[in-house]
């Protein structure tokens, strides 16, 4: 089970990391101060140099992470819950008239240094190869990745923001935002963003499940202020957890949930006028 946890900051403030176990990959990132903490900004990684042994380690490092996803059982499960009547149903009401989905991924790690996120990049590429309702062109954002794993993401036909979004992108059209084991103020500024039925309603969100932050929200301000907008989007969410069936996806997987938005007869979207949540 996981646990709710703090992690300093190298200027002495604190972020909201949860969940906190197999983050590998998302290095520890300062809270910036002043009135831009949650704006979006131009991005450029601080590695600018595109090292082509690198990207050569890098391209048979993910060679690897894809076979070895594609062969599995957890791989064959995926697919399995994809393909059932209830999850494809809700897919299918997220594309309304359109033929695809945008795919955003965000927060996805160093995939040169770690595992985890070579598995979850493998996914989404997965994906885009086995559902004709995933769209071409993946956009994929996360203020660690370096010039050389920003070419090889733009090798595999992605687009590498050069804005730092704060996950703050306006459903304007059906989207598949691919965001596993994200901080929660992420997933917050995703919610805040289209916190209208119209725009949920065109959300299909792979990430953290909002049951296990329900569960876990403490009296804490800072958690309670993290968490604010995804404990008041239970109402309006269908969840679906994924089986991580081995423990070799465990940590890049764990905990990790379908989430899709509409409003029933019995249930209508909050309307949350203050930040004193």
């Amino acid at each position: 089970m996981e646990e709710t946890l703090k992690n300093s900051s190298s200027d002495g403030e604190w972020i909201v990391v949860l969940p906190s176990k197999g983050r590998q990959g998302r290095r520890k990132k300062p809270k910036p101060k002043g009135p831009a903490e949650d704006e979006e900004q131009p991005w450029k990684s601080d590695d600018l140099e595109i090292d082509p042994e690198r990207l050569a380690r890098l391209k048979q490092k993910m060679e690897i992470s894809l076979k070895k996803i594609e062969s599995s059982k957890f791989y064959a499960a995926f697919l399995e819950q994809l393909k059932s009547p209830e999850v494809s149903d809700q897919i299918r009401l997220v594309l309304g008239n359109e033929t695809q989905l945008q795919m955003v991924m965000y927060g996805i790690g160093s995939i040169e240094s770690y595992e985890s996120p070579r598995f979850q990049l493998s996914i989404a590429i997965l994906m885009k190869r086995d559902f004709d309702w995933v769209g071409d062109n993946i956009e994929v954002f996360d203020p660690v990745l370096s010039a050389t794993e920003s070419c090889f993401l733009e090798s595999l036909g992605c687009t590498v923001l050069s804005v730092n979004e704060q996950a703050r992108r306006e459903a304007l059209r059906p989207t598949l935002f691919f965001m596993p084991h994200c901080e929660a103020n992420l997933y917050g500024n995703l919610l805040e963003a289209n916190w209208r039925m119209d725009r949920l309603s065109r959300i299909a969100l792979f990430g953290n499940s909002f049951q296990m932050y329900e569960e876990q929200v403490s009296f804490d301000p800072e958690v309670i202020c993290a968490t604010k907008r995804i404990i008041a989007a239970q109402s309006v969410t269908s969840e679906f957890a994924i089986e991580t069936v081995s423990e070799d996806y465990f940590a890049a997987f764990h905990d990790s949930s379908w989430h899709f938005f509409s409003s029933g007869i019995d249930s209508e979207l909050p309307l949350l006028v203050s930040e004193d949540f």
